[in-house]
């Protein structure tokens, strides 16, 4: 029910298809169908067409057919009594004599969503695994994967197990390969599919009969099985070395994968396949295709862990051009700075130069940044260019140097005098609080090499209760007290003046007890300040830093073709704990909606009882909804961008139902809801989401007033709104980033 007013659209639609005249033309027939398909997809609530479009799917139009169950499959979840008509239509064409009807309708019957239907697909999807067709096989064996989801818990089919296992050597392909999804989906809890020696070698000698797609999926099977030998490990690295040469990347990616983790044990091969795979990999890395792109990108870092200078020869396939993203050139910095040596090092600061300019604020930062990473190894020619940015008197450009600084001179002691020269008048142009704190830092630790410094910290100060940032406050306090104890007679004024404001008029209590502590210290006499505020500034001992050791091939191997490049270690790590735990929590929802909904002697009679098989069509929501007010309205925050499938799925775990969602990145953005109490009362809740707004508005209206069910209920929704809106972003970014490409 997204928009009001529809049922006029639905009561035309239903007239024109129960016309005789117009079932009787063909096109003008399947033209009304199809533009029910284009109101389905564009949000409109069609699903009381549903015994006319079940009607509709008598014909023996193919593409019509393909329509017609596209709705079903859409709306059967919806309409679970008249879908079990549906039911009888799919069982029907399922010994068609046309192949492709055959697996059309047993592939819309294995995508209904209903309490139940497992008992009707389960005979049409052994017969479709013994069909003729190819086409029905793939259907069917894919369907074995569905059907088990549509199970639960329940206990896996051994005896369907050992005929997809068997079906392994089906002449077809790609019928194999839906094999072993299938076979993964099935035995998740078990591992997954199992590799043996057998199985291995039947998938190297048909991997020449597959496409791209099916390649690199039994390249990602293959990565279990662990050969027995030496010899045997050779023998398939021979077997496989032309698809190093593949002309598709996912290929090229997945072979690459298999045999850096074959070869573990011989880091000479592994050498040898990274050099031979550096083309591809530029390739890739030089995509038209940013997403592309962006990935080997990433990949190609990894290969920097280990073999720095792998691509040194390559840098200017690197730089930036005007039109990419600025992911995608954050990428190519980062990897320009690992590839500097004595060669091009002079080469890579000009290009990098030219970015610090960039109109985007983010990218000149980052430029700058990277400048100063190179500048511990190539101190001098960065300083040069460093102090240069400044006279372009920009802020933000001023402020990333600064930050930069502050790094270098702890890092590469010998270029202090530079940077205390390069100071005075910096405190113009700098706004942000993190290039103050640099600045502050700056003049406290090395003021006596700067003339004026005490000067700049008095500007600080006199406007200091205008600052709002209490670390800039925090930083000017350490600030004046370092310098104090090298030049006090300048100090000793702005110093006092500052500890008063601190301590008598800060309403910060960091702050206030940071300028305690120095002034308690300072009782104590300057030979305890300088122990305890003035510790060692940098060892020039060490010399210049030039990064960590290069670490083994076989630490970063098994995540080589996986997101963790993308997202690092930490990361996945985090996002994949935050997933299990957010998932963790709609299940421990449903569990108590379950405990809920089975009575108990003195239960408690607020407690919301939910039936979890409670329906109501979209005219009676809409007048319950017209007639019925507001009984409570809450808002809650969220900041991201709605996914109505998560959402969905969600609310379904705790026995509320949908009516209507907007699409994703509609604006305004809707949801509308309803469950049932098994005393009969009736909740109605709209999620009401406006442009710009940072939170989501729940409106809830009842049926049979009770404060304490409403109440209850309330915090139901509110969990669920809360579960949703941590797993939000992973979702996301999981779909902007995996490729899904099913073309079976």
């Amino acid at each position: 029910m997204p928009y009001y007013g529809s049922e006029d659209t639905v009561k035309e639609l239903r007239r024109a298809l129960a016309n005789p005249g117009l079932q009787a033309d063909k096109l003008r027939y399947r033209n009304l169908v199809l533009r029910v398909i284009r109101y389905m997809s564009q949000g409109l609530d069609v699903s009381a067409l549903f015994m006319e479009m079940v009607k509709a799917s008598a014909t023996v139009d193919v593409v019509q057919k393909k329509l017609v169950y596209l709705y079903m499959c859409t709306y059967a979840a919806l309409k679970p009594n008249l879908a079990l008509l549906a039911i009888n239509t799919l069982r029907k064409d399922n010994t068609d004599p046309n192949p492709m009807v055959r697996g059309l309708a047993l592939r819309s019957m294995c995508s209904l969503r209903m309490p139940g239907i497992s008992e009707y697909i389960q005979q049409p999807v052994l017969n479709g695994l013994r069909d003729k067709a190819s086409y029905v096989r793939r259907a069917a064996v894919l369907g074995c994967a569905k059907m088990q989801t549509l199970q639960g818990d329940a206990e896996v089919d051994g005896a369907m197990v050992n005929e997809l296992y068997a079906m392994l050597r089906d002449p077809d392909p790609i019928v194999m390969v839906n094999c072993l999804r299938a076979l993964e989906e099935i035995l998740k809890r078990e591992g997954g599919v199992v590799i043996n020696k057998p199985i291995a070698h039947h998938l190297l000698n048909r991997m020449k009969d597959l496409d791209h797609w099916g390649q690199s999926e039994v390249l990602t099977f293959l990565v279990r099985y662990k050969p027995r030998s030496e010899d045997e490990m050779f023998a398939i690295l021979n077997v496989l070395d032309g698809f190093l040469k593949s002309s598709q990347p996912n290929v090229v990616m997945a072979t690459t994968k298999l045999f850096l983790l074959l070869a573990e044990n011989f880091p000479n091969v592994q050498t040898d396949i990274l050099e031979r795979i550096k083309g591809p990999l530029l390739t890739i890395c030089t995509s038209e295709c940013y997403e592309l792109c962006f990935l080997g990108l990433c990949h190609a870092r990894e290969i920097l862990r280990s073999f720095p200078g792998h691509f040194c020869g390559h840098y200017k396939k690197f730089y930036c051009t005007y039109s990419e993203p600025n992911y995608i050139k954050y990428q190519k910095m980062e990897i320009l700075r690992d590839l500097v040596n004595d060669e091009n090092v002079q080469q890579i600061l000009e290009e990098l130069q030219t970015y610090c300019t960039d109109v985007s604020v983010e990218l000149a930062q980052m430029a700058i940044l990277n400048i100063g990473r190179i500048a511990r190894m190539y101190s001098e020619k960065c300083v040069v260019i460093l102090k240069g940015l400044l006279g372009l008197k920009q802020g933000h450009v001023t402020s990333a140097v600064i930050q930069t600084f502050c790094d270098l001179v702890w890092l590469c002691p010998q270029c202090t005098e530079t940077v205390c020269e390069a100071l005075p008048g910096c405190e113009e142009y700098i706004k942000d609080n993190e290039g103050k704190q640099a600045l502050i830092w700056l003049l406290g630790v090395h003021g006596m090499q700067v003339p004026n410094a005490p000067y700049v910290l008095e500007e600080f100060v006199d406007n200091v209760k205008m600052e709002t940032s209490a670390t800039v406050k925090l930083e000017l306090l350490t600030a004046m007290v370092r310098l104090f104890v090298t030049r006090p007679a300048e100090c000793q004024d702005t110093l006092g003046r500052l500890l008063h404001y601190a301590i008598e008029e800060e309403l910060d209590m960091v702050v206030r007890d940071r300028g305690l502590l120095y002034y308690r210290l300072l009782q104590q006499g300057v030979e305890q300040v300088k122990q305890i505020v003035c510790g060692p500034r940098s060892d020039p001992s060490l010399g210049v830093i030039s990064g960590q050791a290069n670490e083994a091939v076989n630490a970063w191997a098994k995540d080589f073709n996986t997101l963790i490049p993308v997202y690092g270690q930490e990361h996945w790590n985090r996002m994949m704990a935050q997933k299990e735990s957010s998932f963790g929590n709609l299940q421990l929802l449903a569990i108590n909606s379950e405990m809920d909904s089975t009575p108990e002697h003195g239960e408690d009679s607020g407690s919301v009882r939910l039936e979890s098989s409670a329906q109501l069509s979209p005219e009676q929501f809409e007048e319950y909804w017209t007639c019925l007010e507001d009984a409570k309205v809450v808002t809650v925050d969220w900041h991201k961008n709605p996914c109505p499938e998560a959402i969905q799925a969600a609310f379904q775990t705790v026995h509320i139902q949908s009516i209507a969602i907007s699409r994703a990145g509609a604006h305004p953005w809707k949801a509308y809801l309803f469950a049932r109490n098994e005393t009969g009362s009736l909740f109605l809740t709209e999620l009401f989401i406006d442009t710009g707004r940072k939170s989501l508005q729940i409106t809830v209206k009842q049926k049979n007033t009770s404060e304490e069910l409403l109440n209850s209920f309330t915090t139901v929704v509110g969990s669920v709104i809360q579960t949703l809106g941590e797993t939000e972003d992973l979702e996301n970014a999981l779909l902007a980033t995996q490729e899904q490409h099913c073309p079976h």
